[in-house]
């Protein structure tokens, strides 16, 4: 049954509540300091919970700092060897390579190759160039 002295109106009258001077219980202090204070000291397990990307580092990378993969010559003829790569319909028969695909950015011309390649690559040496034109082969790119 209802009554009027339930437990929530207990200290009504008492201004403070039982936390002692008026000021205490009121201010920043009380919570562990403004806004986001202590989010990396003593509200860190706030921080972990519910708000774990807010330290470290974040945003773009700039563009000149992103790093090249490049490989040489030689390693066209370990794919053709390795992976058994399919020929072309063509009636030359020359094996094509897709280096964008495989994540390779650059093809260099270290080595030797013997096999006559058909490579799409977005930059090329000029020495691979030669290298792979003087088996036969050709350098495809989307320029």
């Amino acid at each position: 049954m209802p009554h009027s002295l339930r437990k929530v109106r207990k200290r009504r009258g008492s201004r403070t509540y039982g936390w002692g001077q008026v000021t205490q219980h009121r201010g920043a202090g009380s919570h562990g300091g403004h806004g986001n204070t202590g989010g990396h000291k003593h509200k860190w397990t706030y921080t972990v919970k519910y708000d774990p990307d807010r330290y470290g580092k974040h945003g773009f990378t700039h563009p000149l700092n992103v790093e090249v993969i490049a490989v040489n010559v030689e390693y066209l003829e370990v794919i053709v060897r390795k992976m058994e790569l399919q020929k072309d319909a063509n009636e030359d028969k020359i094996v094509t390579i897709d280096l964008e695909q495989l994540g390779v950015h650059k093809l260099l011309g270290l080595g030797k190759i013997t096999i006559p390649v058909r490579v799409k690559v977005g930059s090329y040496s000029e020495s691979a160039l030669r290298k792979i034109e003087a088996v036969g082969g050709q350098i495809l790119t989307d320029e």
